[in-house]
């Protein structure tokens, strides 16, 4: 299955909301809530696609993931040095898609955007109580870098290495 990505524009916004309500709506069901609705709605993801934030994954012109990509994230990570890092948040996959092969397509774009951008770190937080969630990323060769409370999340941090420090 040959997956391409795409930043996604306004025109997108219907399916950035679409692929990230399904997703939450299906960790709703799992007993693992993750995103309110106000997180996924048009109105919540507006800002961050017409930003240029998010990135959607095709398969033969069909949508089917999304994932948010940053060069700065204050909130969860204000310890590390400005201008190292990319940050991943928001990594989803439309259900009949899901299996693995969308997510690490995403996953291997955001770690080579991160490396043409030159940064030495791609980076993310998930919940710390989530250990299949943890093993994913662990499975791709993110490393646990510590844990963080941030307001009622407490999350389990991770980077990839992409170039060694100088």
């Amino acid at each position: 299955m040959r997956i391409l990505v795409h930043q996604a524009i306004s025109k997108d916004i219907p399916t950035v909301s679409d692929i990230l309500n399904e997703a939450a709506q299906w960790l709703e069901y799992q007993e693992m809530p993750l995103w309110g609705e106000d997180e996924v709605s048009l109105e919540g993801v507006r800002p961050d696609v017409e930003a240029g934030l998010f990135y959607l994954a095709f398969c033969a012109d069909v949508p089917v993931g999304v994932i948010k990509f940053q060069t700065e994230d204050p909130l969860f990570w204000p310890d590390v040095p400005d201008g190292e890092s990319a940050f991943i948040h928001r990594l989803a996959v439309r259900r009949i898609f899901a299996g693995g092969s969308v997510s690490t397509a995403l996953l291997n774009w955001a770690v080579s955007h991160a490396h043409r951008l030159g940064k030495h770190y791609l980076r993310l937080d998930c919940a710390a109580d989530r250990p299949r969630l943890r093993f994913v990323y662990e499975k791709f060769g993110f490393l646990h870098h510590s844990y963080r409370q941030v307001g009622p999340f407490f999350v389990a941090r991770y980077e990839y290495v992409l170039l060694a420090d100088a």
